[in-house]
């Protein structure tokens, strides 16, 4: 008889990967890596680029509609995360040119809430 453990990550060692691949701005690799099947993605109420999503696959097109838009990176940046019990945040500078939108420029709070070694929960503030 064999017994496998799978050891769940603890919330800072998933913002020390998430880190890890955002400094490389690997997003749709956080994704795949750390999301669960249930995350929800949580924009501002009045944001006039996107709108809430919910589970793995609607948040990942999301994101992958968004990339299709953009016309021209001019900065990207994150910041090292701030972890706080099953949380953490991290501060992004975006300056990019979007289809549709013209130049772009979104200094935001990006939160994230962990449970059982996943990412449930990601808000943005901006």
């Amino acid at each position: 008889m064999t017994t496998e453990t799978k050891q769940t990550l603890t919330t800072q060692q998933v913002a020390d990967r998430f880190n890890a691949l955002a400094q490389k701005e690997m997003w749709f690799e956080i994704q795949d890596e750390l999301f669960a099947d249930n995350v929800r993605s949580v924009e501002p109420a009045d944001s006039p680029y996107f709108k809430d999503a919910q589970g793995k696959s609607a948040v990942r097109k999301k994101g992958e509609d968004w990339v299709a838009r953009v016309q021209e990176v001019h900065k990207l940046s994150t910041t090292t995360p701030i972890v706080g019990g099953n949380h953490f945040a991290v501060g992004r500078e975006v300056d990019i040119t979007v289809e549709g939108h013209g130049k772009v420029v979104i200094n935001q709070i990006m939160l994230y809430e962990v449970k059982d070694g996943r990412i449930v929960l990601e808000q943005f503030t901006y």
